[in-house]
């Protein structure tokens, strides 16, 4: 029985997409927390939201090329 490399690519990325997803969520969810304590800190926090939103994005896409390349 032969499995597909190509089929468990696709099952790898998409298990390696769990990881960014649930880092996004706490990432935005912790920034609307404090800017609920904080706001006159809005600012700085969106800026470091962003800057932590591209940090796990960028995580995401390699996954998304390293299951590219080595199917």
């Amino acid at each position: 029985m032969t499995i597909n490399m190509a089929v468990l690519a696709t099952l790898g990325y998409g298990l390696a997409c769990i990881g960014p997803g649930i880092g996004l969520g706490i990432l935005i969810g912790k920034t609307q927390e404090s800017l609920a304590r904080q706001p006159e800190l809005g600012g700085r926090l969106t800026t470091n939201m962003f800057i932590g939103i591209a940090f796990v994005e960028a995580l995401a896409l390699i996954g998304l090329v390293a299951g590219f390349l080595f199917k």
